[in-house]
């Protein structure tokens, strides 16, 4: 699990980004003959002296023309290689607060990185974290309307004409199938509410047949053919004894332990096989420090996996937001001036090699596992609840209370 050796990453790299010529140790070259150097942008640079004997520099721009893809595609496979299998797939964006109009993307939209509405561009990024490590591995630009309806701004940018107005849920869709499809090895998907509450999202990971858990807002609402019903009604009629203390995961400052509740929904006929391999499950996370703080998730996974590893797949989603900070941090991922579409991808994408070597160089197998975990006996609720025992978990039935009568396409 620990990966291949260096040199084996070294030579798969090499035919993307290749090092310039030879330099002296005071970082000049011999002054053979001289290329002009491009930026990151494939535009115009200062002219620096090069070997003609050795391959011009795709790290620094000095060729023209580079695929930022295949190398971001290098980068997956190295991260997967060198993290192993059975890891979770984490969805987020994030932002880079920019100043004036040009950059692509760019516009007064909210960013998490300031927790405001804020001039900036935004990129939908995946991570992949398992035990022994966490790593970006994929992003997208995501452009507003006012580009993609601003032809001749797109072109002035060097935004492909084939690039229309997507949003960040459909970013998000292409890019966990991309990752997929190419046989990253990950056994879970997880977002915040951003991606969580989009129906079309959670149907995607269920079709792919990869187990999710996501977390959804509270107005979340909850189709069945006895009606609809929002997720915070269905877990404030949880049994006391529902209810368990988990861990999530260890923090800075030690195990993030919350109280959780979740139930099992019924088998949905139309899209289950007969019998199901997975069970969807409605899920709440509480505060020990204040009850009324609660978090909600839906989650789709295989038969037989109970709420303490769900609780673990929620509490990593964290690890991309740890991807970002280090990324950013130590890597350069938000320190650029490129205005163009494709500097944009070249920069994000370099960064993201660089803090996948850092995360492979530090990855160690991962040794020993969690200790097991076991709910505790509890009695079955005197009064008839939706909320019914099936061994050692929940299944939610039809609530028999009066149900929210509006509807919604959300589930």
């Amino acid at each position: 699990m620990g990966g291949p050796p260096p040199g084996t990453r070294r030579r798969r790299h090499g035919h993307r980004v290749q090092r310039t010529g030879h330099r002296t140790r005071h970082g000049r070259a011999p002054a053979e003959s001289g290329s002009r150097c491009s930026s990151a942008e494939g535009g115009r640079g200062r002219s620096v002296p090069t070997r003609p004997d050795l391959p011009t520099s795709r790290a620094t721009g000095c060729s023209s023309v580079w695929d930022a893809d295949a190398l971001r595609d290098d980068v997956r496979v190295c991260v997967g290689e060198s993290l192993g299998p059975d890891g979770v797939l984490i969805i987020d964006d994030t932002g880079f607060i920019k100043k004036g109009t040009t950059s692509a993307g760019v516009g007064r939209q909210y960013t998490g990185t300031s927790g405001k509405i804020d001039n900036c561009q935004i990129g939908v990024f995946a991570a992949y974290a398992t035990g022994s490590g966490r790593a970006l591995v994929d992003r997208e630009l995501y452009l507003p309307k006012a580009w993609t309806s601003d032809r001749d701004r797109c072109r002035a940018a060097k935004i492909p004409d084939e690039r229309g107005f997507a949003t960040k849920g459909e970013l998000a869709r292409n890019i966990v199938r991309r990752c997929l499809g190419a046989g990253l090895p990950a056994a879970w998907v997880t977002a915040d509410e951003a991606y969580g509450q989009d129906w079309h999202f959670r149907r995607m990971l269920e079709q792919l047949d990869v187990g999710c858990v996501v977390a959804v807002p509270k107005s979340q609402q909850m189709k069945s053919l006895a009606g609809i019903w929002r997720i915070d009604q269905l877990i404030e009629d949880a049994p006391g004894d529902a209810w368990q203390r988990l861990s999530c995961g260890d923090g800075a400052k030690g195990p993030r332990i919350y109280d959780w509740a979740g139930a099992k929904l019924p088998a949905n006929l139309i899209f289950d096989p007969d019998p199901p391999t997975h069970r969807r499950w409605v899920m709440a996370r509480r505060s020990l420090s204040d009850p009324e703080d609660v978090a909600y998730y839906l989650a789709y996974a295989p038969v037989g996996i109970e709420i303490a590893e769900l609780a673990r797949i929620v509490g990593s989603r964290w690890a991309i937001e740890e991807c970002f900070q280090a990324a950013k941090n130590k890597c350069g991922l938000d320190e650029y001036e490129v205005r163009r579409y494709p500097g944009w991808y070249r920069h994000i994408t370099l960064a993201m090699l660089a803090h996948a070597v850092l995360t492979a160089l530090a990855a160690q197998p991962h040794a020993g596992g969690e200790a097991a975990r076991g709910a505790a006996e509890t009695a079955q609720p005197s009064f008839r609840s939706p909320w019914q025992r099936s061994g050692d978990s929940w299944t939610l039935s039809c609530p028999t209370h009066e149900p929210t009568a509006t509807p919604s396409p959300t589930h």
